[in-house]
């Protein structure tokens, strides 16, 4: 009688996943097919590339001689780019620049500029009083005596006013302007203004911005003409020499525009008596590069406030200012011809203050003193010729004129002509020599002599460095778990494929006489409910 065994083996929860497992790799591979493609490699990328030369020695292919060489091109192209490209930004990085002269086509009319002139002598003698050789003695080297012999211990005198001895003592224009032209008009003392320099009481010419004089031609007699007499007699005597002693006779002249100050001390030139001294001028206009070019001064866009006392910026005012900043600190006075409200400095101490002055602000190029160049500014270039005056024809005239002898029209009167050779500008801009499209173009060109890259091309060889770094940072994300296996209750676990792996009988028909009976019909199906972790098997 055939005996029937029926084994029932219990699985561990972990063994009824296999399947599952099975089921959701091969979504999950799906899935990964449907979704993002593998990044490329090397070889692809380079196959691919626009890049010259990166193809053929990095592409698909036996590695051999030819490709080696392929290699050393393209590494000796790349160094041979990257030593070009460094040089052209040193070039770029020193901000090189220019100066281009554009002469302008002549006006019909042009402005003429100011004109400014003083006195080389401070102080008129005959007009000191015995108070003002006591103050000033100091600055003049004249003995703080008077007139009678009185020494200074004996002296007292009300505290001086530095304006009103600078306005009495000092040469009137009207005593000395003896003829004056303006484009063939007359003119008088009432067109000059009283201006206050380090020469004392000066005038200038032209003075107003608001309503500057038009010079309507070119050449001599179309500007300014005028007959001065210097006045030697009224020059101070030199008891002993100060830093403000001067040895000359005549007068010093600047030319400048409307909107600067008279610096004539540094910036005017001198013209002596006994000659006639024509002056040609030409109009300028600078223009100059701000930073990183240059070190001119920008004009502020928020309307940034000018210099106090002055209605526009200029490098005179600036210096004026920084020298009134300088006798404030050390005196806590200012001289007259510096603009402000505060206490004048008596003549006492005018020598140590201005001397002060020089000192503090020589070679300064840094701090608060230091002025730069505006970026749009006037001058006027200077051509000076001269030749003696007056002949022994005019002497005598001039003599009888004056109620002069001729010794004294010989070293007292001069001429001073001021005008424009042309009615022409010239224009002298700073301009850029290397700007930021010409570096981008000679990079260009560098890029395509030596490796034939473009702008896309790095774009190309960034995408792939993106590509590849994202990737690995995804690997590193999901580095999947190695599973475990356990043993429940005792019971040893064994998966569905292990046990058909190690089943003689992979299938449910083994013929009879095999070595192993066949399965029971009724033990084809399972036992329990459906999904339930038991199934019979006959042994």
């Amino acid at each position: 009688m055939p005996i029937e065994i029926v084994c029932k083996i219990k699985f561990a929860e972990e063994d009824a996943k296999p399947k599952e497992k099975e089921a959701g790799d091969e979504q999950s591979l799906l899935g990964a097919a449907q979704g993002a493609a593998a990044p490329r490699d090397l070889a692809t990328f380079a196959s691919t590339s626009t890049l010259h030369g990166l193809g053929r020695a990095c592409g698909p292919g036996p590695h051999g001689l030819r490709r080696t060489l392929w290699a050393l091109a393209l590494l000796t192209s790349l160094v041979a780019f990257l030593y070009q490209a460094v040089g052209l930004a040193r070039g770029y990085l020193t901000r090189p620049h220019l100066v281009a002269l554009d002469p302008a086509a002549p006006a019909p009319v042009a402005g003429f500029p100011a004109v400014t002139l003083c006195n080389i002598n401070r102080f008129r003698h005959s007009a000191l009083s015995d108070a003002d050789i006591f103050h000033l003695a100091n600055l003049t080297g004249l003995p703080p005596k008077d007139r009678d012999g009185h020494r200074a211990a004996g002296l007292r005198y009300p505290e001086p006013d530095m304006v009103d001895i600078l306005n009495r003592t000092g040469h009137q224009l009207a005593d000395m302007l003896k003829s004056c032209n303006f484009s063939g008009h007359h003119c008088s003392a009432s067109n000059f203004s009283v201006v206050y320099t380090r020469y004392g009481k000066c005038y200038t010419f032209n003075a107003d911005p608001q309503s500057s004089l038009p010079s309507r031609a070119g050449g001599m007699g179309s500007g300014l003409e005028i007959m001065l007499d210097i006045q030697q007699e009224e020059y101070l005597p030199i008891w002993r020499e100060t830093n403000e002693t001067s040895f000359e006779a005549g007068i010093r002249v600047q030319i400048h525009s409307q909107e600067e100050p008279p610096y004539i001390h540094q910036l005017g030139f001198g013209v002596s008596p006994g000659f006639q001294t024509f002056v040609s001028c030409q109009e300028q206009r600078l223009t100059y590069l701000p930073q990183p070019w240059g070190n001119c001064r920008a004009e502020s866009e928020l309307g940034e406030p000018e210099l106090q006392g002055y209605s526009a910026y200029s490098v005179s005012a600036c210096r004026l200012r920084c020298e009134k900043e300088a006798v404030l600190q050390r005196c806590h006075c200012r001289m007259v011809h510096m603009p402000g409200n505060e206490t004048i400095c008596p003549p006492n101490i005018y020598i140590e203050c201005a001397d002060h002055t020089l000192d503090s602000l020589s070679g300064s190029s840094e701090g608060p003193c230091f002025c730069p160049t505006p970026c749009n500014l006037t001058r006027y270039g200077k051509e000076i010729s001269m030749v003696k005056i007056p002949n022994r024809g005019s002497a005598r005239y001039l003599a009888r004129k004056y109620n002069r002898n001729e010794t004294y029209i010989r070293e007292n009167f001069l001429v001073l002509d001021v005008f424009f050779e042309a009615l022409t500008s010239e224009a002298m801009e700073q301009r850029a020599a290397y700007g930021l499209s010409a570096l981008l173009g000679d990079l260009g060109g560098q890029m395509g002599l030596f490796i034939g890259a473009s702008i896309l091309t790095l774009l190309e060889i960034l995408d792939y460095i993106y590509e590849i770094s994202w990737d690995r940072l995804k690997r590193v994300w999901r580095r999947p778990k190695t599973p475990l296996r356990t043993s429940t209750g005792g019971i040893s676990t064994l998966g569905m494929q292990e046990l058909k792996e190690q089943s003689p009988c992979p299938s449910r028909g083994c013929a009879e006489g095999g070595g192993a009976s066949s399965l029971l019909p009724n033990h084809h199906h399972p036992h329990g409910p459906p999904g339930s972790l038991f199934e019979d098997f006959a042994c």
